[in-house]
């Protein structure tokens, strides 16, 4: 049984600029870690799972913040917008309907008031929900170091469960996602046993982009959560629906071949055949959800 401590000591910063942030990691090297909201590091530090000795405090970065158009690079989302923010933005609800999704299924309100965007991202667990849409909908993230500033998509930026490709002494600050067309339309589904209060044992992210007579499918993305040792895009899933009319036999395809791509674990909280089942089943209705909601209406279009 683990018992949840006391936190240990620690020096604590709470930098007013992204320099002085930089600084500060530069010169306490692995014996800091930034944060924000704090959701999972300081239960982490709680459980003895971490014990840095100087706690560098995000929140007081204003340029890390915000929720708004940014020219030819679409939509910028600052590491440090909480998840509650995100669920109440119409930008978000309107034009990335799949991350909308998932926050509306993640965590409690009092968790998505502190928990971050950033935080989700840098966790880098295989089970989290910002992240699945976030790959369909092709976005980057940008890092910035002692060394200076860098861009990596968000597919590319995980290494295994905890682990990604950000340095000790980096931090993310932006996320730029291309802004959808009209004719764009995205789901996120996720399967848990306890409602929005849960881990994902399967989560699932289609984006689709339709003709103009909103017909024929010209790009689908579909990616995965808690499914493998990161989130993971589905390609030959994506393959299943390009090109293709939209249909519920079209939908069951991508779910059986997405099933096929992943390679889940069997664990305490779901085993591994039922989540390839569950795959299959999920990805088939998120289809048709992002199908709907890219023909506008609220209804699939049947010939």
């Amino acid at each position: 049984m683990t018992f949840i401590k006391r936190l240990p000591r620690f020096e604590y910063h709470a930098p007013a600029s992204l320099s002085e942030a930089l600084d500060l990691l530069a010169q306490f090297g692995e014996k800091a870690r930034v944060f924000a909201g704090g959701t999972d590091l300081l239960i982490a530090m709680k459980r003895r799972e971490a014990a840095p000795e100087h706690l560098i405090n995000l929140k007081g970065i204003t340029d890390l913040k915000g929720i708004e158009r940014d020219g030819n690079r679409g939509i910028r989302i600052g590491p440090l917008v909480t998840l509650e923010e995100i669920r109440h933005s119409g930008m978000v609800k309107e034009k990335l309907p799949c991350l909308w999704d998932a926050v509306n299924v993640m965590a409690s309100p009092q968790i998505r008031s502190l928990a971050t965007i950033g935080g989700n991202i840098c966790s880098a667990m295989p089970s989290a929900d910002t992240v699945p849409p976030l790959i369909t909908s092709g976005a980057l993230v940008r890092i910035a170091g002692a060394a200076g500033e860098r861009e990596v998509s968000v597919e590319d930026f995980f290494k295994g469960p905890g682990e990604s490709v950000l340095k000790g002494d980096e931090i993310l600050i932006r996320i730029f996602i291309p802004e959808p067309g009209e004719k764009n339309g995205g789901a996120y589904l996720k399967l848990m046993r306890r409602h929005a209060m849960d881990l994902a044992q399967v989560g699932v992210a289609v984006c689709l982009c339709l003709d103009g007579d909103r017909l024929t499918c010209k790009e689908a993305g579909v990616a995965l959560g808690a499914v493998a040792q990161t989130p993971i895009r589905a390609p030959n899933a994506e393959k299943t629906l390009v090109n293709k009319k939209i249909s519920p036999e079209a939908a069951k395809e991508a779910g059986k071949v997405a099933s096929e791509e992943a390679n889940p674990r069997s664990s305490i909280r779901a085993s591994k055949e039922y989540r390839k089942a569950m795959i299959e089943v999920l990805t088939a209705r998120a289809v048709l959800s992002a199908y709907e909601r890219a023909c506008g209406n609220g209804k699939f279009q049947r010939e």
